[in-house]
């Protein structure tokens, strides 16, 4: 985990850079938890917001260029009884939301994303090279309007 220059700061903002290492995927879920819990996020939100971030840091780890130099960052930014998951990589591809076959081993994780966030997820352009693709863990009784 490296520091991220340039980031967002504050009590309800952590910005994280990582390298493309499979473990950082179980670093980041860890440093997410503690954050939940220190925001005093309900119990079903973490626990979709963990399940969340694991398949969107997967996805980069598995599709997303690293060129030299480049690294991919999550922020996690506390919302009221929920929480905002960034995760930003310099792959210019966008995630595709599609219907994996039964006979397939993968291909699932943005149908979990999309079903966890009650639609409230994307892809947005980012400073610099690559994206951000984003997603809101809200309790279900919270309105989910666009933003």
């Amino acid at each position: 985990m490296l520091p991220v220059p340039k980031a967002p700061t504050g009590p309800h903002i952590v910005a994280r850079r990582w390298t493309q290492h499979p473990d950082n995927v179980r670093r980041a879920r860890d440093e997410l938890r503690l954050h939940l819990l220190k925001w005093r996020v309900p119990v079903d939100v973490s626990d979709s917001a963990v399940l969340v971030l694991s398949e969107l840091l997967t996805n980069s780890l598995r599709h997303a260029v690293d060129p030299e130099g480049h690294h991919i960052e999550t922020r996690f930014e506390r919302r009221r009884n929920g929480v905002r998951i960034e995760v930003h990589d310099a792959s210019e591809g966008n995630p595709q939301l599609r219907e994996a076959s039964p006979e397939e081993d993968s291909g699932r994780g943005l149908t979990l994303v999309h079903v966890l966030t009650g639609g409230q997820w994307g892809v947005s352009s980012r400073e610099g090279i690559g994206k951000l693709v984003w997603a809101e863990c809200l309790p279900e009784n919270d309105e989910r309007a666009p933003r």
